[in-house]
């Protein structure tokens, strides 16, 4: 697998760049430029123009990752009576402009993890949030294809044969970077023991995509008082899969708080090994978030540790 190398540009930097993005393409200056934030992927900004309207201008530090989310964003918000952030604009880089971008609809709102007060609500108030978040994610877990793959192109037939290729290539990848010292023995030692369990977690194959968002976790989550869930953010990777491939996502973070994982699996039937296979994608996916960006965040890969961990001594006696 290749590890891709993330351009490296300071917060401060971005503000001239977006100055001549804005005046090129919308023919009016940006009158303010808030920073909101980033991740591993990108950094977010809030344009103002003179005319006083406003957008966010995401900005990638991948190539070509503008394009992917503007289709995940219209795929994912026509599968769900959920609000999804609307398009305005894609725009790629060029030989002044050092990176791809993409203009969408400004949405307020806090995302559910910065949302503190929620924490303290009641049972009753937390599971009225949860309720809205499991059954827009049930919609769109109900759109289904016709193959399995990424939504560019989706050309496999059954989900393992999507799916392990691309398990065995991060494993691969993982082992070389343990052999360079970039990856800890702790992580590499339990993706192996993890991976001599495969049949054991991996029973039954799935035949029927259901659409993905991807990164569905309590970070990407827009929240606005009182108890209203205002919007999902961004995707990454959306593809038809296993529709219990997210699911490890729904304990991220704070996401815990609000037992999402708990209510996804009541309101909707999952496999006997559904708790396996999500220790097992959570792991794999940080890795592979690990292998894009260089960066391991200890807070996000302890818990999947320990979970993975937990299943395999689970069915090491089995």
């Amino acid at each position: 697998m290749e590890k891709l190398t993330c351009l490296n540009i300071g917060k401060n930097e971005f503000e001239g760049y977006i100055k001549k993005i804005i005046l090129d393409n919308f023919n009016q200056a940006a009158e303010k430029i808030e920073y909101l934030g980033g991740g591993s992927f990108g950094r977010v900004f809030k344009v103002t123009l003179e005319d006083q309207t406003c957008f966010v201008l995401k900005a990638y530090l991948l190539y070509d990752m503008h394009k992917k989310e503007a289709l995940e964003l219209t795929t994912l918000s026509e599968s769900t009576t959920m609000k999804y952030p609307k398009v305005i604009k894609v725009i790629d880089r060029t030989d002044d402009i050092p990176f791809d971008c993409m203009c969408m609809e400004y949405i307020k709102g806090k995302c559910l993890l910065m949302s503190l007060s929620t924490l303290f609500l009641s049972k009753k108030k937390k599971r009225i949030i949860a309720e809205q978040i499991i059954n827009s994610l049930l919609e769109t877990h109900s759109k289904t294809n016709d193959k399995f793959g990424l939504l560019e192109n989706p050309s496999c037939d059954t989900w393992l044969q999507y799916y392990k290729p691309f398990a065995i290539d991060i494993l691969e990848t993982a082992r070389e970077e343990y052999k360079k010292g970039t990856l800890t023995k702790k992580i590499m030692d339990t993706m192996e023991q993890a991976w001599r369990l495969w049949d054991k977690i991996f029973v039954q194959d799935v035949y029927t995509p259901s659409l993905l968002h991807g990164d569905i976790n309590i970070m990407n989550i827009m929240y606005e008082k009182p108890l209203k869930v205002k919007a999902f953010i961004d995707p990454l990777d959306s593809k038809y899969g296993d529709r219990e491939y997210e699911l490890f996502q729904l304990r991220s973070g704070t996401g815990t708080c609000f037992k999402l994982y708990e209510l996804y699996k009541e309101k909707y039937p999952v496999s006997k090994e559904c708790d396996y296979k999500n220790a097992f994608y959570g792991l794999w996916n940080e890795v592979y978030c690990f292998i894009k960006t260089g960066q391991i965040y200890g807070f996000i890969m302890n818990p999947l540790l320990k979970r993975m961990k937990k299943v395999i001594k689970e069915l090491s006696y089995k």
